[in-house]
């Protein structure tokens, strides 16, 4: 959930909802959202094992061993259902030791997806997202693919921040770099922004726009509170899906 860009599969049945809403008429397209261009050359972030700490505590991403968090809301696959956990096990990844996050997808009230997500923090307090484990499931239950899975260090991956330090506006940083695989990006929209989900109304929010350099053409806005992390997460371009908060089970 945290880090994962949906993309949409019925667009073209959106389309055609529109058009016959309209009468036939062509709808007035959206403004398409500008995105900035990443320059930044060949990707080789230095990961230095003795700059991180134990465990996550950045305001915007806090993982405690033990908590629980869990999403609902609809997607272009329909009811989804999204529990996120933060495990006690650890694994150590280029010599950092990370954070394991399993992440629990069902649609419809089948499972419809699962990940176990590495995430460890600098000692300037930035979160690098390390990889994951990805497993999409059929309709019968069984493992249809694991296509989204890599690991930092392995085939030429490598590491991205999934949240800054100390986030401004217009900061633009890659999530994750597997080369043709695994592509997110983010940028920071705003730090004082105020949304309301089942949990409850939150202010000053960290708001950011992701993407996939493999596919742009699909953004949703991501909401975090502080001290409480991730809480929402919508589609502004190229697909239709809202995702809120809607229960925190403490440690």
């Amino acid at each position: 959930m945290y880090n994962r860009i949906r993309i949409p599969l019925l667009v073209a049945f959106t389309i055609a909802l529109a058009l016959a809403a309209c009468g036939g008429r062509t709808p007035t397209s959206p403004p398409q959202v500008v995105l900035p261009v990443v320059t930044e050359g060949v990707y080789a972030p230095t990961i230095d094992p003795a700059n991180f700490v134990q465990g996550v505590d950045n305001p915007y991403f806090p993982l405690i061993p033990g908590t629980v968090m869990i999403y609902e809301g609809r997607t272009e696959k329909g009811n989804e259902h999204d529990e996120v956990a933060v495990l006690t096990e650890t694994k150590v990844i280029m010599g950092v030791i990370c954070v394991v996050v399993q992440d629990t997808v069902t649609v419809d009230g089948k499972l419809g997806e699962q990940t176990l997500d590495w995430y460890a923090q600098d000692r300037q307090g930035n979160v690098w997202y390390f990889g994951e484990d990805s497993r999409e499931y059929a309709a019968d239950g069984s493992v249809a693919s694991t296509q989204g899975s890599w690991e930092a260090g392995v085939n030429g991956a490598q590491p991205g921040i999934i949240m800054e330090a100390h986030p401004v506006a217009s900061d633009t940083y890659r999530q994750e770099y597997a080369k043709g695989g695994a592509e997110d990006m983010a940028q920071v929209l705003s730090l004082n922004e105020t949304s309301t989900v089942a949990t409850g109304t939150y202010t000053n929010l960290l708001t950011t726009y992701d993407w996939s350099a493999l596919d742009p053409t699909v953004v949703e806005k991501k909401y975090y509170a502080p001290g409480i992390g991730f809480i929402l997460t919508q589609a502004v371009q190229g697909g239709d899906w809202h995702l809120g908060l809607v229960v925190i089970q403490r440690p």
